[in-house]
């Protein structure tokens, strides 16, 4: 059986009689939407959403960053005046 990770659930066709009551219920927090009482997809916020974009975008950088940390033969040598 799957894991359930929202505090809020409803099912597929709760969901299609009225979404905006479920929003307003849930307070802002995810909602998963259940199929068959397994979770078939999570409606969160749009600012959750965005918050867990910028998450996974400064993950990738910081494993662009390490990768360049670790090749220093490209590496370039300035000064704090020169910057």
């Amino acid at each position: 059986m799957r894991q359930v990770l929202a505090n809020y659930t409803a099912s597929i066709s709760e969901l299609k009689k009225n979404p905006t009551a479920l929003l307003n219920e849930s307070g802002g927090s995810a909602i998963a939407i259940l199929n068959h009482n397994k979770p078939a997809a999570y409606l969160v916020p749009a600012e959750s959403y965005e918050l867990l974009m910028e998450m996974a975008d400064d993950i990738e950088l910081a494993k662009l960053v390490e990768a360049r940390r670790t090749d220093l033969s490209k590496a370039i040598e300035v000064s704090l005046g020169d910057l």
